[in-house]
């Protein structure tokens, strides 16, 4: 089998009341294509996964006020920190994008990977066309 010939079906999910990393993990097993039999390392051969109510996925505990994002603009003193609180106000969608990243191997096929993610705050989507199922 090669790259070429792999068939990516749509699938969608519903995060409302589901913990991220659970989510996380099911997500990224659909996007390397982990699920299927004819899963490989080096062919992608992944599907495209739309999430939606991206801002009301849970997270356990204390988190939305302990948990912390960072990121540095690469000059001294560049390091902003944000709660998972503040990005849930701002971007909910980062939430999940960032979590699942973090759950992909750290290779050339994680960014080709992460482009068929579609993340979406409410419950409407413009991926009706594709029929997308729902994600065991």
């Amino acid at each position: 089998m090669k790259t070429a010939d792999a068939k990516h079906d749509w699938y969608i999910v519903d995060a409302a009341g589901q913990r991220l990393g659970t989510l996380a993990v099911r997500i990224a097993r659909a996007l390397s294509g982990k699920h299927k039999p004819t899963w490989t390392p080096h062919i992608d051969d992944g599907d495209h996964v739309v999430v939606l109510n991206a801002e009301k996925v849970e997270l356990g505990g204390n988190k939305e006020a302990q948990k912390l994002y960072y990121r540095h603009s690469g000059y001294p003193g560049g390091l902003r920190t944000e709660t998972a609180g503040d990005v849930r106000e701002k971007h909910p969608e980062r939430l999940i994008e960032r979590a699942v990243r973090g759950m992909l191997p750290t290779n050339r096929m994680r960014d080709v990977q992460l482009m068929r993610l579609k993340v979406y705050t409410g419950s409407a989507h413009p991926h009706e066309a594709q029929q997308p199922r729902e994600l065991a």
